[in-house]
């Protein structure tokens, strides 16, 4: 699934390619991915428009129109932006299509159709209405240690949690996890100020070198290299272990992950 790294890389791929165009027209190919929208009004409060500028918070990415309002693209489990001229380039899953009156498009390609496409006036309103906590990866240190203030529960369960972390999902809190070195199924209030300190680093660290590497050739010492039942941990000569928490398939190491 589409986390913060991945959303970010949309973003600025978008950025890249499709800001201060006119859009001149839009299709809906699965009408059903529009959230508390029809058709009829997403095409009218688009088509004519352009894309000023964009912002992501958490997995979302909002583009935003020079009228005011902001495009809302969820990414679900498949989803991904592609920018084409020629039509035998367009994605294989467009779901919604976005045409430039200088030839180009921008596909929203979605095979799976879990995630959505909606509208927004208000960027922070809508935040507040999806019950969507700060953005992992704009927090400072004192923002982060005042979240896991007081929490109960498993450290993995509460990077998952997109009410008190808006972005990290399955893969990258594992992967912060790793390279911090704490146990997934650590209590939160078992933490150390010296382990908050590290989970915060670390967290940033993966953000960062996931963007820069665009999700995709990840370095050596990186666990998601490594996310099989007893492959070799690239750190310690353990064997990776998979366990469940809160439902979710996680990746540790328990020799190097206390």
């Amino acid at each position: 699934m589409p986390e913060l790294p991945d959303v970010e890389v949309f973003r600025r791929y978008l950025d890249s390619t499709a800001l201060h165009q006119k859009i001149s027209s839009v299709e809906i190919r699965k009408e059903r991915l529009l959230e508390d929208v029809s058709p009829d009004d997403f095409k009218k409060s688009v088509e004519g428009n352009e894309f000023s500028s964009s912002h992501r918070h958490g997995k979302h990415l909002f583009a935003r129109l020079n009228s005011g309002s902001s495009v809302v693209l969820h990414f679900g489990m498949t989803g991904e932006l592609k920018y084409y001229k020629d039509p035998a380039d367009e994605p294989d899953h467009a779901r919604v299509v976005f045409h430039f009156d200088n030839g180009y498009h921008l596909g929203y390609d979605n095979m799976r159709m879990l995630g959505k496409v909606a509208l927004t006036d208000e960027i922070d309103e809508y935040v507040e209405n999806e019950g969507l906590g700060p953005d992992a990866g704009r927090l400072s240190f004192e923002e982060f240690k005042d979240l896991l203030d007081g929490k109960r529960g498993m450290i993995k369960s509460a990077f998952m949690d997109q009410s008190l972390l808006a972005g990290m999902g399955n893969i990258f809190s594992d992967e912060t996890l790793f390279q911090a070195g704490i146990h997934p199924k650590r209590q939160v209030g078992n933490l150390s100020e010296k382990d908050v300190e590290t989970l915060y680093e670390k967290m940033m660290e993966v953000i960062e070198k996931a963007v820069v590497c665009q999700v995709s050739d990840f370095p050596d010492y990186f666990l998601i290299n490594y996310r099989d039942e007893d492959a070799e941990c690239p750190r310690c000569d353990g064997e990776i272990e998979k366990i469940k928490v809160s439902s979710r398939s996680t990746y540790f190491c328990p020799k190097c992950q206390k």
